[in-house]
């Protein structure tokens, strides 16, 4: 059963929010890898993955529309070798993050075996417009099947456009 966070009729033009929503609740939550969010600045933000093991060229970043997506896949070298315990997990990964409109993904680098990506959020501007408001203008009413105007007049006007004369008494 779904809830809609935007049912009310006040909110026009959300269901692009609403869809993202529900794209974020279904990313898989296991944990895996760790990441961080840190505001940098005032329009600035990094996350930081703990990916320790990969590779660069093991690991990529995708802008799919306003997710972000990174995955990583390791190549298997264990080959010929013999594990007594085996704890370090050697298993490929997708984490997304669902991105606001406007947020640009400005750099990523993997440095001791974390992957950091930086992104700008724009600052939003405070936008105020007026709606100038207009006399109104005579609206034709609409024509009813079969009809010639002559059901939309009065009696007298009816009769005074057949060219009779009507009493105004």
């Amino acid at each position: 059963m779904s809830t809609r966070v935007f049912a009310s009729p006040l909110f026009l033009g959300f269901d692009h929010l609403e869809q993202m929503l529900e794209r974020a609740s279904k990313s898989t939550s296991d944990g895996y890898p760790p990441y961080n969010i840190e505001q940098i600045g005032s329009a600035g933000l990094r996350i930081t993955l703990a990916v320790a093991g990969f590779t660069m060229a093991e690991l990529q970043i995708t802008q799919e529309d306003n997710q972000l997506v990174i995955r990583g896949r390791q190549a298997d070298d264990s080959q010929g070798r013999v594990f007594l315990h085996r704890g370090i997990a050697a298993r490929q990964f997708q984490r997304a993050f669902v991105m606001a409109e406007g947020i640009e993904v400005r750099g990523a680098w993997l440095d001791n075996g974390l992957l950091h990506i930086d992104l700008a959020r724009p600052q939003p501007q405070a936008r105020v417009k007026t709606i100038a408001i207009s006399a109104p203008q005579q609206q034709p009413q609409p024509l009813l099947d079969g009809d010639d105007g002559e059901a939309r007049r009065s009696g007298a006007d009816a009769n005074a456009a057949r060219g009779g004369s009507h009493d105004l008494r």
